[in-house]
């Protein structure tokens, strides 16, 4: 696994949105975070990188993950149950996968029912909703 293969398999999870933030940072959230998404994984591609990449493990897994060499507490978010890792090689392509795939359900299964509702919706709705609702936060930033 890489970032670039990471890339690929994250947004091939369900609601998977990407962004570019905080520098050479690629955030991948479960649903826009417009509409409540909330971030689930996070791989840094800065050369000088601490972590190539960072996930919501949820509390007990965290805790396994822990164990494996070459993997650290999360900066930043270690008391939401993050962890990190500078060594793709630390797991296979199919352990990645299966990380990375329960990063997704964990984080979803905290967002909140009204982002779940919006999530649920058919596609040309749930979009249509998306680009009113960051149409209006972008007026709000204006304003301020």
């Amino acid at each position: 696994m890489d970032a670039e293969r990471a890339r690929a398999f994250l947004l091939t999870l369900p609601h998977a949105v990407e962004t570019l933030q905080w520098g050479d940072n690629l955030v991948f959230w479960v649903g826009d975070k417009s509409i409540g998404g909330k971030m689930f994984a996070l791989v840094d591609l800065s050369p000088e990188a601490h972590g190539v990449i960072s996930f919501a493990a949820g509390p007990e897994r965290a805790l396994e993950l822990l164990e494996v060499e070459g993997f650290y507490p999360a900066p930043y978010l270690a008391r939401a149950h993050w962890v990190a890792t500078a060594d793709w090689n630390c797991l296979r392509a199919s352990e990645w996968q299966a990380e990375l795939r329960n990063a997704h359900a964990v984080i979803f299964a905290k967002l909140p029912k009204r982002t779940r509702d919006v999530l649920a919706l058919p596609a040309k709705q749930r979009g249509s909703l998306i680009t009113t609702r960051k149409k209006k936060l972008a007026q709000v930033g204006r304003t301020r």
